[in-house]
């Protein structure tokens, strides 16, 4: 099974709760912080909520 590596590219700064929630759920702080996380339906999910301020890198 394939694992994301999520790193967080832009600010929390100005951006609704929910989506600081989002973050700080899937493990990411400060601009740069990355984290590796399943690659499973509800991860994709988060994700998608917040595609603006990260990146997404699929690991082995």
């Amino acid at each position: 099974m394939a694992d994301l590596k999520v790193t967080l590219v832009r600010s929390q700064i100005a951006i609704k709760p929910k989506q600081r929630g989002t973050l700080r759920a899937l493990g990411l702080r400060k601009i740069g912080s990355s984290n590796v996380l399943p690659d499973r339906p509800e991860i994709r999910g988060m994700l998608a909520r917040v595609p603006h301020l990260v990146r997404v890198e699929e690991t082995e």
